[in-house]
């Protein structure tokens, strides 16, 4: 399947009558790899709901290949920092859920689990429960089931924020070459912006009034300092190396 375009058009979007984002506008272009960063509060995970369809605007329109969103779809999948599988579930069930309610005949989608299983480097995984992973393996065993669905794009919620460095390197490398085999649109939420020039082609800095500022990152430059300094600085913070928060 085509990767999928995403936009936000004067979106404002919020909880509970309090808005958290006004006026957004943003597109992503189908297979682009879009990182978002900002402060705490900003609207990031919000804007990540919205594409997702879990989340209306509250004003303005927000578009899937040009078609307004009116719920959740699998053609778009969410992923959390937190691994969210569910527990009396084996690694490979966890794998099969997506396919299991699309109603996929069992023979297949255990084919399947198995495949992205094998793909993420769990090929032996299969019958453990989730507590018998570590949590880098379950972030794997996550990122398998919602490739598993064939999305049109991901979007990412700090998948890897909870995981130690060495982990957290491994399965950004997996995430990328995983795309270069299932191209996906992805939007990739994330504090780290070592990790956004790593990973994003673009990164977008967001604020409560929308995008405060867009950054092209081909990937033959992302670890050119200049634009690293420019990410921080957009974001307030000093560039001495430590991360923005």
């Amino acid at each position: 399947m085509t990767p999928l375009s995403l936009r936000a058009e004067g979106a404002t979007l919020g909880y509970g009558g309090r808005a958290v984002c006004t006026g957004l506008d943003l597109a992503v272009r189908p297979g682009e790899f879009l990182a978002v960063v900002g402060a705490s509060g900003c609207g990031k995970s919000t804007l990540l709901r919205a594409f997702a369809g879990l989340l209306p605007p509250t004003a303005g329109a927000v578009m899937a290949d040009g078609a307004p969103v009116a719920g959740p779809s699998p053609d778009r999948a969410l992923v959390f920092q937190d691994d969210a599988l569910l527990p009396w579930r084996s690694a490979r069930r966890n794998v099969e859920l997506p396919l299991a309610i699309r109603n996929v005949p069992r023979d297949r989608r255990r084919a399947d689990a198995d495949a992205w299983l094998a793909r993420v480097g769990l090929a032996d995984a299969g019958r453990r429960l989730p507590r018998q992973l570590s949590g880098g393996m379950r972030q794997r065993v996550q990122l398998a089931r919602a490739l598993a669905a064939r999305p049109r794009a991901l979007l990412m919620d700090e998948p890897f924020g909870a995981l130690d460095a060495q982990t957290r390197a491994a399965m950004q490398r997996l995430l990328l070459d995983v795309l270069a085999d299932a191209p996906a649109t992805v939007v990739f939420v994330t504090h780290d912006v070592d990790e956004a020039l790593l990973l994003g082609e673009r990164i977008v800095v967001l604020g409560p009034a929308g995008v405060e500022q867009e950054i092209p990152n081909p990937r033959s430059a992302t670890s050119d300092p200049a634009r690293r300094a420019q990410v921080l600085a957009a974001l307030g913070a000093p560039a001495t190396g430590e991360e923005a928060a």
